[in-house]
């Protein structure tokens, strides 16, 4: 059988792909454990600085496997829940993953998928893609998705897709934040070659250090911020990536990170 997940590296880059093109790429117990364990393992990878999440085929994530729904029915409550904590598991662990995670979105984003785009932390997607969370459709709702989702749009926007689970497309997914770029579908490729590029050009230790000060920032009261801000930056420019950096700098030259 092929494996639910691949996974790949170019130079500086891991590539992990949603393999059930099949299926829409869908989400079942087999994808979400393959998904956790490999964004637990490429986050202590010290040789990958960036992650390109897609999915295989023409679709990047239609949400739920529907035979995986359909053996939820007979599941009891307690077993409904542990089912959904190991989903809450595996955004957790794409969300707080210490490389800059790369989305690249074709086709459809629909429940766990727009769930995906919300723990990535740039967001690629073409023209023509479509999302949605559409789970009030199926009479359920998008409760572990909810913590990442309510992050990146505000509860603004969801009250007004929570409510409705309209799919909407991706010029509005842009306007909300849940997507930073569209582009034109042949060209997403060559989006996600310049998003690389930059973070070639960035500081390993730096983009981990900033990454994690955005969730202790939101998490924190002004008063905790402050001794939490001012910590971070004299950490940062007295580490050795931080000293490299601003020599570099001074000195009119690329950092040794550069190639």
């Amino acid at each position: 059988m092929e494996p639910v997940l691949l996974r790949s590296t170019k130079g500086f880059a891991a590539f992990v792909t949603l393999n059930r093109p099949a299926v829409r790429n869908a989400l079942n117990a087999e994808l979400i454990g393959a998904l956790t364990f490999t964004f637990n393992e490429l986050a202590m990878d010290a040789a990958v600085r960036a992650i390109v999440l897609s999915g295989e085929g023409g679709v990047f994530c239609g949400g739920a496997d529907i035979t995986w729904m359909r053996d939820s029915l007979d599941l009891s409550f307690e077993e409904n829940v542990a089912d959904a904590t190991a989903m809450s598991d595996m955004f957790r662990a794409i969300d707080r993953c210490p490389k800059p995670v790369i989305a690249k979105i074709q086709g459809a984003a629909l429940g766990g998928g727009a769930g995906l785009a919300a723990v990535c932390d740039i967001v690629v997607a073409a023209a023509d893609a479509l999302f949605g969370f559409t789970e009030v459709k199926l009479g359920i709702i998008p409760a572990v998705i909810s913590p990442f989702v309510l992050a990146k749009i505000g509860a603004s926007n969801a009250r007004a897709l929570f409510l409705t689970g309209e799919r909407f497309d991706a010029r509005r997914a842009q306007t909300i934040g849940l997507v930073h770029e569209v582009v034109v579908a042949d060209t997403l490729d060559v989006a996600i070659e310049r998003v690389l590029d930059e973070i070639a050009s960035v500081g390993p230790d730096a983009a981990a250090a900033a990454k994690a000060l955005i969730h202790e920032v939101r998490a924190a009261g002004y008063d905790d911020s402050r001794s939490l801000t001012a910590q971070a930056i004299a950490k940062q420019r007295t580490s050795p990536e931080g000293q490299e950096g601003l020599r570099a700098f001074l000195e009119r030259r690329k950092a040794s990170w550069i190639a």
